[in-house]
């Protein structure tokens, strides 16, 4: 069967967005659309000039026999921003505080498309890093980083703070965490990670670092190396931070429970773009 122009751009542009950082060859879009590489050439033209108008990502083209083109998540900057400040207004609503200080998020991390934006946002920054793996702590950051993983195309490995039978056999490491100064174990399958991987942490949340700390400890253990640390949400925090090299969408700065009051900001996203 032979497809019309618009039927290939359709359906050439879904193949490339369920396919991020995958190399595709003109020979698979033209024996699948039965047409001539001159003509998918025309198409991905077409594509790529679109993808950049729209801030969808960038098309790269790899020249000779084992060349193709490549999708890249990307985000236009004011549509970042829009949205970071849309989700601080969210955030600072009195009605999530919780006794302790401590704010209600889980409404925020179940909801599909804030999770996809924020998974997209994290994603663009890192598309041309290389990354192989997307690492988090179990459980609220779960979600976020599936979200990043799918516009990388790429698999999450879920850092535990216990043993469970069915992850087989484990490596630990305890570590101090930053806030509470208290020691505690996280603890990740073998199988999990390959040795000398890139890894991506991201989580929902951090204070003063530790757990991430943590697990930048834990990748050493697999020879592993970190590709970056991305957060949603980061706490000002008194003490001198664990870690220093990472990006975070949102800064929460002051939590008042008496006068009921929250000031968030945006995070460093842009100031280390």
């Amino acid at each position: 069967m032979k497809f019309r122009r618009s039927e290939r751009l359709v359906d050439m542009t879904n193949y490339l967005l369920e396919h991020p950082g995958e190399l595709v060859s003109l020979t698979f879009f033209s024996e699948r659309y039965q047409s001539a590489k001159s003509s998918i050439s025309e198409d991905l033209t077409i594509i790529k000039e679109t993808f950049e108008q729209r801030g969808i990502g960038s098309l790269t083209t790899i020249p000779g026999a084992a060349g193709g083109v490549k999708y890249m998540v990307s985000i236009k900057e004011e549509d970042a921003a829009t949205f970071i400040d849309e989700l601080c207004e969210t955030i600072a609503s009195p009605e999530r505080l919780l006794p302790g200080g401590y704010l209600y998020m889980t409404d925020i991390l179940g909801d599909p498309q804030t999770v996809n934006k924020v998974g997209r946002i994290i994603a663009a920054r890192y598309a041309k890093a290389n990354v192989s793996v997307i690492m988090t702590m179990a459980t609220k950051g779960i979600s976020l980083a599936y979200a990043v993983a799918n516009y990388l195309n790429v698999p999450v490995v879920i850092v535990r703070r216990n043993n469970k039978v069915t992850e087989g056999s484990t490596v630990s490491i305890n570590y101090v965490s930053g806030s509470s100064k208290r020691i505690q174990t996280m603890v990740l399958s073998k199988r999990s990670l390959v040795e000398g991987s890139n890894v991506l942490i991201v989580d929902d949340f951090m204070k003063a670092g530790g757990t991430m700390k943590g697990m930048v400890s834990l990748l050493e253990e697999f020879k592993a190396t970190v590709a970056g640390i991305a957060v949603l949400v980061e706490s000002e925090h008194n003490e001198e931070r664990l870690i220093e090299d990472y990006i975070s969408l949102i800064r929460l700065s002051e939590v008042d429970e008496r006068d009921k009051k929250i000031n968030v900001s945006r995070g460093n996203y842009f100031l280390n773009s």
